[in-house]
């Protein structure tokens, strides 16, 4: 435990010396070019670390992933699109990108639902109590996904009849005398997936409240008096003052959750492992890439889930735009 911690220690002290020699050398080099050239230059080469990092470990990978999906499953051959239309030929992968949509359609929107009435409500309390309810709803934000996972595994947990219900929801559902269920294994289409969904907003909903609440506490107490001196109901207030200026903030969260939901594997995983009618994509390409060994398929995958990525950043582009321009 020592020596790992030691290690730690120096690295770190490592990391940032080299950092402090590399923008010193860069300095050196500014202060050696002749008149303004120095300050034109110099950003630019205090920027350039980052830069050059971005690509070697972002835009590099993102084109060798490109080009390994037009590749066979070892990528020593070009296969043309014939990871593309296997893909979409199987009924297992179509059903994945309709969860992977549903997904996407109901996580965020609940995620920021919620959020939103949680810190609305919250904000109403005293100023203990409403420490004391955040802090509730926050504290999941500290557990991991994969712990969270297993805790709401006993959750879900399923055992014959008769036989102990250890099973928060079996426990109560064979209290009143019906059978226990087996939650997670259900035929009704998407009813699993509706349970996963649950399980994440418990993890969501903190952080959303968090952002949304502070958003709200920064609406001037002047447009919300005025409103009430025309006569405004509370919920009228909210839907007309409230909201409309907290919207950048309602953007943001919502886009961050639809990235995380686009990039979600550990919750399935260690849930159902895509079982049941609940795989997702980043789920779907772990199993082409560890258990099948598909590098072709796996970073065709990839490819599909950049591609849906797009449409969510130009979104928040536009909007980041929008804000600049009325302020």
């Amino acid at each position: 435990m020592l020596i790992k911690l030691i290690n730690t220690i120096l690295t770190v002290i490592a990391g940032v010396g080299v950092a402090l020699i590399v923008f010193w050398i860069l300095n050196k080099l500014a202060e050696l070019l002749p008149g303004k050239w120095e300050d034109r230059v110099k950003p630019y080469l205090y920027v350039l670390p980052a830069l050059l990092a971005i690509a070697v470990y972002v835009v590099y990978p993102a084109i060798q992933t490109v080009v390994y999906s037009f590749a066979n499953s070892q990528s020593t051959a070009f296969v043309g699109f014939d990871n593309y239309t296997h893909l979409f030929k199987q009924e297992n992968f179509r059903n994945t990108l309709v969860v992977t949509l549903v997904w996407l359609i109901v996580a965020p929107i609940l995620a920021v639902g919620f959020g939103l009435l949680a810190a609305t409500l919250f904000d109403r309390l005293k100023s203990g109590s409403e420490k004391t309810a955040k802090t509730v709803v926050f504290f999941p934000m500290a557990i991991s996904a994969v712990g969270a996972g297993v805790v709401w595994r006993f959750v879900y947990a399923f055992a014959p009849e008769g036989a102990p219900q250890i099973g928060l929801q079996n426990a109560i559902v064979t209290l009143f005398g019906h059978e226990p269920i087996a939650w997670l294994e259900q035929s009704a289409a998407f009813f699993n997936t509706f349970l996963l969904i649950i399980m994440f907003l418990w993890l969501q909903v903190g952080f959303s409240m968090v952002l949304l609440s502070a958003a709200i506490k920064g609406v001037p107490v002047d447009t919300l008096e005025a409103a009430r001196v025309d006569g405004a109901t509370e919920l009228q207030i909210f839907r007309r003052v409230v909201v409309p200026q907290i919207m950048p903030t309602v953007v943001t969260v919502y886009v961050t959750v639809t990235i995380g939901v686009l990039k979600l594997f550990d919750v399935v995983y260690v849930m159902s492992n895509g079982s049941f009618n609940t795989n997702v994509l980043a789920t779907e390409f772990y199993n082409q890439i560890s258990t099948n060994f598909d590098n072709g398929a796996a970073s065709a995958i990839v490819v599909i889930m950049i591609i849906a990525v797009i449409p969510v950043m130009v979104f928040q582009v536009r909007q980041f735009r929008i804000q600049e321009a009325n302020r």
